[in-house]
């Protein structure tokens, strides 16, 4: 129950964090835009929660336990047969698939693979950085396959972007 409520508090900061500061700012610029940034938002939100939350509660103890640095062999769990890698290799590439279709979508701007893989780098290098704060392993095999999601995201994007923007038109004509 203790868990529950430290996760709680956490979608509580999100929740309001968005009403109150983002989704004002957003609807402003039209239906396709408050889309596009709500389901980034979104999914930022469960990146978060799936990498490092409880945020909240735990910052008052983020120095209490050693840093461990990020493991900076590739793939050694790959190599040495450790725990279930493979799952963790699929599940990492997964979590930032949707990155690399929302992220060309946020930007005002035509957003390039190089600028949406360095964006990406830059999430899951602050995320491999950070977690060791909350008591989480980091390992640069979840960076390589972290940028490996975001490029089959972007890859995705480039096939579907003609779809997706006929969807975003829909949402732009006064109804």
């Amino acid at each position: 129950m203790k868990y529950l409520i430290n996760y709680l508090i956490d979608f509580t900061v999100l929740v309001f964090l968005y009403i109150f500061v983002f989704f004002r700012r957003w609807r402003t610029q039209g239906r396709d835009r408050l889309l596009v940034n709500t389901l980034m938002y979104a999914y930022l939100s469960l990146v978060l929660y799936f990498t490092m939350m409880p945020v909240v509660v735990s910052i008052p103890f983020m120095l209490n336990h050693p840093y461990t640095p990020m493991n900076l062999v590739p793939f050694i769990d790959v190599s040495l047969g450790r725990g279930d890698f493979l799952r963790q290799v699929f599940l990492n590439v997964i979590m930032t698939l949707p990155f690399g279709f929302l992220f060309p979508l946020t930007q005002n701007k035509r957003a390039k693979l190089g600028m949406t893989v360095f964006s990406c780098f830059c999430m899951s290098l602050g995320i491999e950085l950070l977690q060791p704060f909350f008591d989480r392993s980091s390992d640069i095999t979840d960076l390589i396959t972290n940028v490996a999601g975001g490029v089959l995201g972007y890859g995705l994007y480039v096939i579907f972007k003609p779809v997706t923007f006929w969807i975003l038109a829909q949402l732009k004509k006064p109804h």
